[in-house]
This record gives C-alpha cells, structure tokens and sequence, in this order.
C-alpha cells in the first residue's frame, strides 16, 4: 500500500503526485538501460554491475553539474523535454576528456510543485541524453520544495560515474608542439554564459517568441537548443589515435577551458577565421556590443569540445569524427609557450 499523509499535503508536498510522476517516467527510464544496470526504480540507490572485460586497472572517474539559468529559458517556453539532455551532456562530456566511458548517471530535480506530466518529460530529455552517451539512468530524486522554489520553476543537476583503463587515462603528458587542434562544432550554446545571454536579450520582459533574420528559429528556440554529446565519437577517436588532450568548452569560454587540458610550456594557437560559428554568436555579440575577449571568455563560440591529436594524424582523426557523425575540423596547433595559453590568430 502507497502511503498517503494528508497533513503533509496541507503543507504543499502531495506524496501521491510523486507516484504519478514514477509511473510516467518508467518507460524513458527503460531506454536506458544496458546490460551492466541491476534492478529497477523505488530502491534507495541504484545498482550497476562493473564488467572487467578488457579492463586491468579500472579507474573510475566522475562527475556532477546542474543546467544553470538556462532553465529560465524552459520555464518560459513551457518546454521541458531537452533541458535533461543539458543536464546529462555538462556531466558526460566532462568525464570523456581523461578518456573515461560512462557508465551511470543519476539525476535530481527539485521543484515548487510536483507536476507528474512536466517532471516526467523533464526525465524524458534525461533519458534521451543517457541513451546518447551510452550510460544507464539507474536513479534519482524528485523533492517537491514548497516554499523554496516557486511552483512552476524547478532546479535539474546530475551526476555519473565512468570507467577507463589506468594507462590509457588522457593526461596531456605526450603533448608536444606541432601537435594539431581539432575542433568538435557545438550546437550553439550548450548550457553556459546564460546569465548574461539573459541580460543581453531582456528575456523575462522581451518576447522569447521573437524572431530574427539571423536565426533558422524564435529566439527561445535557438536558446534552448540542447548541448551536443560527445561521448561516442571520442571514444570512438580514442580507440584509434593516441589523443593527447581534450577540452571540454563550457563556461569561461576558449580562455578557460582550453589551457585546463596543455601541458606545460604549451600554447594552443587558433585561426579565428576556420571557426564555424553558429549565428546565434555574432547576434548576441552585436546586440549586448560584446567585446571580442569577453565572448571568447564566456562562450563556446561554435567549438564544443577540442581535441589535441599528434599532427601526423590530425587528417585522419578528423575521417574518424566525421565517420562517426562529428563535421570536425582542424582549428590549429600547438606551440612552445611561456606559459600555457591560447593565441587567436
């Protein structure tokens, strides 16, 4: 028998709606699964068998992060089926820079009030997002936060663990100059810098509705377009090549990220002018009169993730993306630096 307590629905959490929300998500939740995931939803953590195969040393690797403000954007749009996918690619595109496969992932959603239809399409997109990085959804949370949150917002985090075999860990130790940068296209935004992307566009008070001759979309449309996984075609780089580094490009931009993943005395130079840059970029740069510095400082400018790759295999790398389903290219190399760095140029 479910349990039922009426004074707690007097406070605002409506237990009941919990239920709802279960049944809803069970058949996302079932796309998920692979042959390592043990049990199903309702127990206190999830289970995933470790299969050894082909593994002497297994390190396992994890990572955790949230969907930030762009959320703001779902709520006003009332689209709630792709912010999930944002929640799974922040974590699993981070885990595969030090060449890690995921295995699980877990979610958490906090919201003003339980609404079973809106958190099961919100655990739909995580679904989709496990389903294309190959990892099992073997858990979560809902908290109905009345009170804390108002009733139609919500907050979305996830964590995953992944695996990689000790001695082929990526740690950027065999990266030399002459080395090649190759640039995986993102899908515009992906899921940072909305804080000010926000403030650019006025978004509570302007029509997110508004269309621009710039964009293929409505302004809230392009924005909400989910973050790029990248998990199988790296993995299915790394398989091949002997990939030197990877850069997952989130917030703080190409400044940030990049230098994150080179060694020392290392400096990545990029040509500004083979970036392939979505039109959502220079729309925002004219708009909020952006400088330059700041956009390559907060934005991932049309490069989701860069991978540094021996330059006698920078051509044959970018075959193997491509045959895997990335329009890659090759955005520059590395240099002898000072310090570690990047020069546009």
């Amino acid at each position: 028998m479910k349990s039922f307590s009426e004074s707690y629905k007097a406070a605002g959490v409506d237990i009941t709606a919990g239920y709802a929300a279960v049944e809803l998500m069970k058949q996302h939740v079932a796309r998920t699964m692979t042959p390592g995931a043990i049990g199903g939803l309702g127990g206190f953590g999830g289970l995933f068998e470790l299969d050894m195969t082909g593994l002497t040393h297994p390190v396992l690797v994890s990572g955790t992060d949230g969907v930030g403000t762009k959320l703001k954007i779902a709520f006003l749009m009332d689209k709630h089926d792709t912010v999930g996918i944002d929640c799974v690619a922040m974590c699993v595109n981070d885990v595969i820079t030090c060449g890690a496969k995921p295995l699980v992932f877990l979610d958490y959603i906090a919201c003003g009030k339980n609404y079973p239809e809106k958190i099961a399409s919100i655990v739909a997109g995580v679904a989709e997002g496990c389903v294309q990085a190959g990892a099992a959804l073997v858990g979560g949370e809902t908290a109905e936060m009345p009170g804390f949150y108002p009733e139609q917002e919500y907050d979305l985090a996830g964590f995953t663990v992944g695996v990689v075999e000790k001695s082929k860990i990526i740690d950027n130790t065999k990266m030399q100059a002459g080395d090649a940068v190759i640039a995986l296209p993102s899908s515009g935004m992906h899921s940072n810098g909305f804080s000010l992307v926000r403030k650019i566009f006025n978004v509570e008070y302007a029509d997110i509705w508004q269309h621009y001759d710039e964009l293929s979309g409505t302004l809230g449309e392009t924005l909400l377009t989910p973050t790029k996984i990248y998990v199988k075609p790296v993995l299915a780089l790394m398989e091949q090549v002997d990939v030197r580094a990877v850069s997952h490009i989130t917030g703080g931009g190409f400044y940030e990220n990049i230098p994150r993943a080179l060694a020392a005395g290392c400096v990545a130079k990029l040509e500004k002018k083979s970036l392939r840059m979505p039109p959502i970029f220079p729309l925002l740069q004219k708009v909020g009169k952006i400088p330059e510095r700041d956009m390559f400082n907060t934005f991932n400018m049309g490069v989701g993730m860069a991978v540094v790759v021996p330059g006698d295999r920078a051509d044959e790398s970018v075959r193997i993306l491509k045959e895997a389903g990335e329009d890659a290219y090759i955005l520059g190399e590395i240099a002898k630096g000072a310090e570690k760095g990047v020069e546009l140029c």
